[in-house]
């Protein structure tokens, strides 16, 4: 549930927060106050997209910040786990949202920037906004299906999963059939190439190679001369060729020479000596290597130019079929599995098919159980439907959900599914489309609202301005509709009928003021005297009489009644 929202720079608002309450929430005010702006500053706390526009002139930037209360964290805790948020541990949510006017936004929730896609999916099934304009989706018959799916329970929703993943199965099924259903032209083209392809793989015998054992052998014959002309000015500095009287191993022998001169007056002289008999042990040693190795040293130009042209086929190769010998060995088995599938097209056409039967039977089986399931639950809100429509005055109405099979199957199974509309006596049904009057959509959609209401978990509904086109008695049974649904959500709504204003928990006016020459909205939450006052307004224009404020003084004691207060 939302329990404060804070405003700033936002079109007309300046600096503008409002506390919301449980229950049943009714902002008034007259045209052009600035009401439907905050419905909109709270669709854009919820992940709408920012408007640059809507940054109040002169302002660098607008701030939109959302207080939620959760009552049952456990869906939103998930998300915020996943995302790696820090969860509050009194259930409180707080969205940011800064607009700038350069068209850039930024998102945080419980102060950590978050995405869009982010804030969308952590908000998802926070609050459900319906604008006047919403009916609209009630017209796409697409919708229709969607809204019959959602009143299901675990075995429809099972059985939609298990239609999904069958339907994607068989698609793909008919991709490969389509694939190998190519003419022989084509076919005899695609396996002259991957024949040539797998042979020229398979030559180069990739799988016997050992790449680090062949670029060191090639580093080395390519830089022989280099290494000789170390390793001999190294063996020269090691020990004496006749012409150095300062080789590394006659100093070491003179200093072992020395060590034994005084090695009788302290045993660490002795083991000095010790130490550097050892080393010329081991450098003894290592000469005799580097010697060894350049007597075996020898340019081989054969061979040199061998590990080329082998470096050079794998490099070619790596272009061609993959980054690493690895991939390019993967690459030969899936062409080779290709190559071998359209050899024997045959056999791999009529197994398709097979596959593809049998996935038929499966998914016509569970299309049809879904079909049931949805008949069994469209008699349901026929029924439930119809009653609301009825309570909302349209007395006459015949409401019913019309099946049509598909001559195909989609993920969502075969059914094709369209409400349609009697709304006076002796008419035919008709689909909503043809339905003109506004008044009357507004309250097909509110009685989905409400019965959909006893369905999902959703803490909060926004209603902004449901109840154009409807007035007197009419507006009455909204307002006690949306009444009812306050009882296990939170409902905010705002409206221009005094009947539903009356039937508020809280009441706030929406009102414009002006400061330095610049509009601003202000928000006033409202008392029983300035109630009556505004319930007059709506009831009367802008003239207050006695008689306007004794009706409004009923409503308010009426609505009180119907609270049981």
């Amino acid at each position: 549930m939302i329990i404060e929202l804070s405003i700033k720079n936002f079109a007309i608002i300046d600096n503008l927060k409002i506390n919301f309450t449980k229950g049943f929430n009714v902002l008034t005010g007259e045209t052009g106050t600035g009401k439907s702006i905050i419905v909109e500053s709270i669709g854009m706390i919820l992940g709408q997209r920012a408007n640059r526009n809507l940054v109040r002139s002169g302002k660098d930037k607008a701030i939109l910040e959302g207080v939620f209360y959760l009552e049952n964290p456990q869906k939103v805790n998930m998300i915020l786990d996943r995302y790696g948020i820090d969860k509050d541990p009194e259930n409180y949510l707080i969205i940011t949202r800064e607009i700038f006017s350069n068209g850039r936004s930024v998102s945080r929730v419980n102060g950590r920037t978050v995405t869009l896609i982010m804030l969308n999916d952590i908000t998802s099934n926070l609050v459900d906004i319906h604008g006047q304009y919403e009916h609209q989706s009630l017209l796409q018959i697409e919708n229709h299906i969607k809204l019959i799916d959602t009143f299901g329970d675990y075995e429809l929703k099972r059985l939609l999963e298990q239609v999904e993943g069958k339907y994607k199965e068989l698609s793909q099924e008919k991709r490969k059939l389509k694939d190998l259903t190519l003419d022989s032209i084509e076919r005899d083209r695609e396996m002259d190439l991957l024949k040539y392809q797998i042979e020229e793989i398979e030559n180069s015998n990739l799988d016997k190679l050992d790449e680090e054992e062949l670029l060191s052998e090639y580093n080395k014959i390519s830089n022989i001369k280099e290494i000789e002309m170390v390793l001999g000015e190294t063996a020269n500095i090691m020990k004496d060729d006749g012409y150095n009287n300062y080789s590394i191993v006659d100093s070491i022998n003179r200093c072992i020479s020395n060590m034994n001169k005084i090695k009788g007056y302290g045993e660490e002289f002795e083991e000095y000596g010790k130490t550097l008999e050892y080393i010329n042990y081991e450098l003894q040693d290592l000469y005799r290597n580097i010697v060894n190795y350049l007597e075996k040293l020898d340019m081989d130009n054969e061979r040199l130019m061998e590990l080329e042209e082998r470096i050079d086929t794998i490099n070619k190769l790596k272009r061609k079929y993959g980054n690493s010998i690895d991939e390019i060995l993967q690459y030969k088995d899936k062409i080779k599995e290709r190559y071998n599938v359209l050899l024997n097209v045959e056999q791999a056409i009529e197994k398709i098919n097979t596959n593809i039967s049998i996935m038929e039977e499966e998914l016509s089986h569970n299309c049809s159980k879904l079909t049931d399931l949805r008949k069994k639950i469209s008699k349901s809100i026929e029924k439930m439907i119809t009653q609301e429509l009825k309570d909302l005055n349209m007395n006459n109405v015949v409401f019913k959900v019309d099946f049509k099979r598909l001559e195909r199957f989609t993920e969502i199974g075969w059914d094709k599914i369209e409400f349609l509309i009697s709304t006076n006596k002796g008419e035919d049904l008709k689909p909503l489309s043809q339905i003109v009057s506004g008044g009357e959509m507004s309250r097909i959609m509110l009685a989905f609202k409400r019965i959909l209401a006893d369905y999902d978990n959703i803490p909060t509904l926004i209603f902004d301005e449901i109840d154009t086109g409807i007035s007197g008695r009419t507006g009455q049974v909204v307002g006690e509709k949306m009444k009812m649904i306050s009882k296990n959500h939170q409902v905010i709504c705002i409206s221009h009928l005094p009947q539903i204003a009356a039937l508020a928990d809280t009441h706030f006016l929406i009102d414009k003021e002006t400061v330095d020459d610049k509009t601003t909205t202000i928000v006033r939450k409202l008392e029983d005297e300035e109630r009556i006052d505004e319930l007059s307004r709506l009831l009367g224009g802008v003239d207050l009489t006695d008689t306007t404020k004794l009706h409004a003084k009923e409503m308010l004691e009426m609505s009180k009644r119907l609270n049981g207060n």
